[in-house]
């Protein structure tokens, strides 16, 4: 019976953590929750849209689905993408439908937990980067900007 009770002891001490994928943007490492990524794909031709926000790059065909695709620099208000061999396409699941987005690059995958984990108010400032970032994660001394994903693709600016 002692065992029992240290091994429920010990579960109710345990603290919540979440993965994130790390990725690059320009010079910064952003974090998205993994529960939203459905699939990383490396870059491909994308086909334009007329009449769309500028940050809507066109759409892909991804396994016979058409996909949108969005530049996370430009919604970030950063300068335009550069495709290289590094860049991927991120498709996120939210709210029943996919959407792909850009990064320069995929890093890892990081678990972090709630300790590590610095919530930061909204602010209503200019800096479009800012108001999608929900959180600051640390993990091995660096930083990383938690992206609120949800927002960042439902939100049209």
């Amino acid at each position: 019976m002692e065992n029992v009770n240290a091994i429920e002891d010990k579960n109710s001490e345990s603290t919540t953590s979440v993965q994130y994928i790390v990725v690059k943007i320009g010079n910064e490492q952003y974090g998205i929750d993994i529960k939203y990524i459905d699939n990383i794909v490396r870059s491909q031709n994308i086909t334009r849209v007329p009449k769309t926000q500028s940050y809507y790059k066109g759409v892909i065909n991804l396994r016979g689905e058409i996909c949108p695709i969005m530049s996370m620099r430009l919604k970030l208000g950063l300068e335009p993408d550069e495709l290289t061999d590094k860049t991927r396409f991120i498709i996120v699941k939210v709210e029943g439908a996919s959407i792909g987005v850009i990064v320069d690059q995929v890093k890892e995958v990081v678990t972090l937990e709630e300790e590590d984990i610095e919530r930061i108010s909204r602010s209503t400032n200019d800096d479009a980067a800012a108001n999608y970032i929900n959180a600051i994660g640390k993990k091995d001394g660096e930083l990383i900007s938690l992206l609120d994903i949800v927002s960042l693709i439902v939100e049209n600016n």
